[in-house]
């Protein structure tokens, strides 16, 4: 796990306290959830399947969820962007997470899996 908490240090506040609060959020939501580093960023895994990721949007320079089924998914705070499979969820740093509405669109992601 020194790499992802790495990645989390390395990253410059308020950005580093948005991707530690947001991966206590997702571990929250059910025991099945683990965190792994792939592919150079955090990933959550539920039961072995790939669930979601946190990445910086270097457009928006936003941190977000990204939700791997989130096709399957319809919530007006999920973006598709160009992607075919994945949703993601951008999240301003600056303001208070919107608890609601992440852990809604988690449970939602979660019953796909379930």
């Amino acid at each position: 796990m020194k790499e992802l908490d790495n990645y989390f240090m390395q990253q410059e506040e308020p950005v580093r306290g948005c991707f530690l609060a947001l991966h206590e959020i997702i571990l929250a939501q059910d025991e099945n959830l683990a965190t792994a580093w792939k592919w150079q960023m955090p990933v959550f895994y539920y039961k072995k399947k790939m669930f979601c990721y946190l990445f910086f949007h270097k457009k928006y320079k936003l941190p977000y969820l990204a939700l791997v089924e989130g096709r399957q998914l319809d919530h007006p705070a999920l973006l598709a962007e160009n992607r075919t499979r994945i949703k993601i969820m951008l999240i301003d740093p600056t303001k208070d997470l919107p608890m609601e509405t992440i852990e809604e669109v988690l449970q939602q992601a979660l019953a796909l899996y379930r």
